[in-house]
C-alpha cells in the first residue's frame, strides 16, 4: 500500500463496513488493471543492500525520483517515504527493507501496463545508476542476511516488525527480504466478486508455481523454489492462507468483514503518529471500547488500513489483489497481470477456470498450498501435476484475452504478454529451476551471477 489512509469519517457499525466494500461494484466497462510489483534494491560495485540515509541512498534515489517526476512526495514527519502521482496515477512506495514498490495506476488493458512498466523501469534507472544502485528481479534478496538489511523508517514498519516474532517463524523475512508481483481487478457484483475469489484461491498455488523465483537465501540455496511463499505458511496465519470459508455456501461481503474483523490489528493512525496496538480487536474499537482509544469510535481510515494488513492469497477491499507470486524479470511483470485478466475479465474464461477448479476439497487446496514452495508444477492436485493444471488454464487465460480483444498500434491482443508462461509450462521447469541450473553448473556455485542475470 503506498499511502495509509487518513479519513476521520466516524464508522459505528458492521453495515457501514460492508456497504463501503461494496463500493467497489462496478460495471464491466469500468473495469480496470493496477500491476503492483516490488525490486531489490543493491549496490553496483559490490552487491550490498542500500541503507536509507547517506549520499547513495533510498532517500536520495526517492528525492532523485521527486524531482524527475514532479510526482508529491509521500512523508512520514520530515522522512520521505514514497511518491504520489495526485492525478489520478500510480505511486511509489517502499516496502521495510527498501525494496521499492511501483503501485501501477489503474489501466484498461496490458498494452497500457507494458508501457508503464517501461517507463518506470526506464525513469527509475536514469536517476539510480548515477547513485551506484541497481535493482533486482527476484522474490527474495539473495545474498544478504536480515541482520545485514537495513531497515526503512516507517511507522508501521516498527509496529509489525515488533508483532511478527510473536505469532510466526517467518514474518520479519517476509517483511525485510522479500519481492512480489500483484495484480489488482475490479468485479462488477457480490456473485462475480465470489467466483473471482474463489477462482483465485484456487488457482493461487499455480501461479505461485509458474513465477517461482527465490531459491536463494543468504547466499546459497535455500531448498525451496518459491522461498518467499514459503515464508507466509509461517509469518501470521491469523491473516494468511487459503480462505476455506470462501468456498461455504453464503460467501459474500459480509462474510469477508466477520472474517476481517476477527484478524488482530496492528496500528491505528492518528495524524502523523501510528499507534501500537498489535493484536487487539477492531471489533472493540468498531464499539468504542477500544483500550488504547477509550470513547473513540472507529474512523474509515481505521478499517481501510486494517484491510491493508490482511494477507492471504487474494485479498478484498473494493477490489481483488491477486497476492501469490514471485516479483522475476521484465517480462514476468506483464505476464501476471496478463494471465489473471484472460482468466478473470472474461465470462467464458471465468466459468471455464470455475469448473476447472469447483470439484477440489478444502483439503485438496491446502496440500496443494503447502507443497508448491518446495515442488512447484510437479505438485500434485485431483490426480494431476499443476503443469498439466497450468497447460489448461493458459489455454482458458489466452482464449479470455482473444475475446476482450484488446489491440495495440500494431493490432496485437494481449495474449503476447502470456510468451513467457508457455516455455515454464512445455518444459516443467520455473524459473527457480532454471537459476539453480545455473548455480550448480555455469556459475559454480556462486550467485553473484544472478546480480547481472536478473537486474532491471
Amino acid at each position: 500500500m503506498a499511502r495509509d489512509t487518513v479519513d476521520e469519517t466516524p464508522i459505528s457499525s458492521r453495515d457501514e463496513l460492508v456497504a463501503w466494500i461494496e463500493k467497489g461494484v462496478k460495471p464491466s466497462s469500468a473495469f480496470r488493471i493496477g500491476t503492483e510489483h516490488e525490486k531489490v534494491p543493491f549496490t553496483l560495485g559490490r552487491h550490498e543492500p542500500v541503507p536509507y540515509e547517506g549520499p547513495a541512498g533510498i532517500r536520495r534515489l526517492l528525492e532523485g525520483m521527486q524531482l524527475l517526476l514532479g510526482w508529491e512526495p509521500i512523508m512520514e514527519g520530515e522522512t520521505i517515504i514514497g511518491l504520489a502521482d495526485v492525478t489520478g496515477g500510480g505511486a511509489i512506495s517502499l516496502e521495510p527493507g527498501g525494496q521499492f514498490e511501483l503501485s501501477g495506476a489503474p489501466l484498461c488493458n496490458i498494452h497500457e501496463t507494458s508501457v508503464e512498466l517501461n517507463a518506470h523501469l526506464a525513469q527509475v534507472r536514469e536517476v539510480a545508476q548515477p547513485l551506484g544502485i541497481g535493482f533486482l528481479g527476484i522474490g527474495m534478496s539473495p545474498r544478504w542476511t536480515r541482520a545485514e538489511t537495513p531497515v526503512m523508517p516507517k511507522g508501521r514498519y516498527r509496529i509489525m516488525a515488533g508483532y511478527m516474532p510473536k505469532v510466526g517463524t517467518l514474518g520479519l523475512d517476509m517483511m525485510f527480504r522479500t519481492c512480489t508481483v500483484q495484480v489488482n481487478l475490479d468485479f462488477s457484483s457480490e456473485s462475480d466478486m465470489v467466483q473471482k475469489m474463489r477462482v483465485g484461491l484456487a488457482l493461487q498455488p499455480l501461479a505461485t508455481a509458474l513465477f517461482a523465483n527465490s531459491p536463494f537465501t543468504d547466499g546459497k540455496p535455500n531448498g525451496f523454489l518459491s522461498y518467499r511463499s514459503e515464508i507466509w505458511r509461517d509469518t501470521d496465519n491469523a491473516r494468511a492462507g487459503m480462505l476455506p470459508f470462501a468456498f461455504e455456501e453464503g460467501f459474500g461481503f459480509e462474510r469477508y468483514v466477520d472474517y476481517a474483523l476477527d484478524v488482530p490489528m496492528y496500528f491505528v493512525k492518528r495524524g502523523n503518529d501510528y499507534l501500537d496496538v498489535s493484536g487487539s480487536s477492531f471489533r472493540d474499537l468498531l464499539a468504542g471500547r477500544h483500550p488504547a482509544l477509550p470513547g473513540e469510535s472507529a474512523t474509515l481510515s481505521d478499517w481501510v488500513n486494517h484491510l491493508s494488513t490482511i494477507f492471504p492469497e487474494v485479498r478484498l477491499k473494493r477490489f481483488l489483489e491477486m497476492r501469490g507470486a514471485d516479483t522475476g524479470p521484465r517480462s514476468s511483470l506483464c505476464a501476471l497481470p496478463a494471465l489473471w485478466t484472460g482468466l478473470l475479465y472474461d465470462g467464458q474464461s471465468l466459468d471455464a477456470a470455475w469448473d476447472l477448479v469447483k470439484g477440489w476439497s478444502d483439503q485438496e487446496r491446502q496440500a496443494m498450498r503447502d507443497d508448491v514452495p518446495r515442488h512447484g508444477l510437479k505438485t500434485v492436485i485431483g490426480g494431476r501435476t499443476l503443469r498439466e493444471v497450468g497447460r489448461d488454464v493458459l489455454e482458458i487465460a489466452a482464449a479470455g484475452l482473444q475475446r476482450r480483444a484488446r489491440l495495440n498500434d500494431a493490432g496485437q491482443d494481449e495474449r503476447s504478454f502470456l510468451a513467457p508462461l508457455h516455455p515454464v509450462i512445455e518444459s516443467g521447469r520455473s524459473p527457480a529451476e532454471l537459476l539453480l541450473e545455473q548455480y550448480h553448473g555455469a556459475w559454480k556455485g556462486s550467485i553473484e551471477p544472478v546480480f547481472q542475470e536478473l537486474a532491471y
